[in-house]
């Protein structure tokens, strides 16, 4: 069709001068009432009439098909910009052989340390005299420091090293001892942090627990029990760049059978940590929109808009033109009738 339209406009002149000659013809030829502007008016008309309907029927289709754009623009936008509002949670898994040693903070109060020592593959041989002083090989520190919350109590603090070889399955096994309670049930308060290089290194001790006790949970194991605890530990990017340390622990509890010979009324307290696996779990909120994409979409939404709009302007026009040439060769056969 175009090729039609650019054939007619570059030879306008020799289309008129066609026109004339056949005017010239015509006039020298008398037609029968029955042929003349019969036949050949009534053909172009039905194939003009049947191109102006196409042209119209595909100017609809490129108006729908702009419109399909525009409203996948519109999509995009809108999904980019929940997913900006809601980033998605990743959990993302380390494999270590050897963490860095966390630290152990007791608050035995009244009770005294027996024993504490380091055991691999979870063995843990039988105690030889419960209740009596043992060897102590773990690293330890006492301290004392004012309660975060009050600032006014002091607050007593044992800090043991944990265990950091997880291929041999290192454990440290405490045993402590309490010889009197006023209370119906006894426990020892504890709590876990990172690092016990970083409190060692640490000039201010004090304070360095005190941003513990405020930062991470504490617990309890009773008396009576042996408490095993197995520790992972959970690392969290906040968005701001910084990084939070937390543990996670699983607790089992077994009773302790007291075979000691004569009865009595003090608590034994056994307490048995562990690492759980060698996997640091690494949390961070992640955006699953990605700019480069949405752009990527955009321009090629916007490329078919622009080609959809060009090519509907040049439809326009050829419609134009073809409506043009009809008129005219109307005008001619009228005027030749005349």
């Amino acid at each position: 069709l175009s090729e039609d339209v650019e054939r007619v406009s570059e030879n306008p002149t020799e289309e008129t001068e066609g026109d004339m000659e056949v005017h010239e013809d015509s006039s020298s030829v008398i037609l029968p009432d029955g042929e003349l502007g019969t036949t050949t008016p009534s053909l172009r008309f039905s194939k003009t009439c049947l191109k102006n309907v196409f042209s119209v029927i595909l100017l609809f289709i490129y108006l729908l098909l702009m419109a399909v754009a525009v409203f996948l623009v519109y999509q995009t936008i809108s999904d980019f910009r929940e997913k900006l509002k809601h980033p998605v949670m990743s959990v993302t898994y380390k494999e270590v052989s050897l963490y860095d040693a966390p630290g152990i903070a007791f608050y035995p109060g009244k009770a005294r340390l027996l024993s504490c020592k380091h055991h691999y593959y979870d063995h843990i041989p039988p105690l030889i005299n419960p209740g009596q002083p043992g060897d102590i090989e773990c690293t330890t520190q006492r301290i004392n420091y004012t309660d975060p919350f009050t600032n006014q109590t002091m607050k007593y603090a044992l800090v043991v090293q944990g265990p950091r070889d997880v291929k041999k399955r290192e454990l440290v096994f405490l045993q402590f001892y309490l010889n009197e309670t006023d209370q119906d049930f006894s426990a020892i308060d504890y709590l876990l942090f990172s690092s016990f290089q970083e409190f060692v290194s640490s000039p201010e001790k004090a304070k360095f627990m005190k941003d513990c006790e405020s930062s991470y949970s504490s617990w309890k194991f009773s008396g009576g029990f042996r408490t095993w605890v197995k520790m992972s530990l959970v690392k969290t990017k906040e968005e701001d760049g910084s990084e939070t340390v937390e543990f996670k622990q699983e607790t089992s509890v077994v009773n302790y059978i007291d075979q000691r010979t004569k009865p009595r009324s003090d608590q034994l307290f056994f307490v048995v940590f562990e690492w759980k696996d060698p996997f640091i779990q690494t949390v961070q909120d992640i955006i699953t929109a990605n700019p480069w994409n949405m752009i990527a979409l955009l321009c090629g939404i916007f490329l078919a808009l622009f080609k959809a709009a060009d090519f509907a302007k040049l439809s326009v026009k050829w419609m134009i033109k073809i409506r043009r040439r009809h008129l005219k060769r109307t005008r001619q056969v009228t005027n030749h009738i005349s």
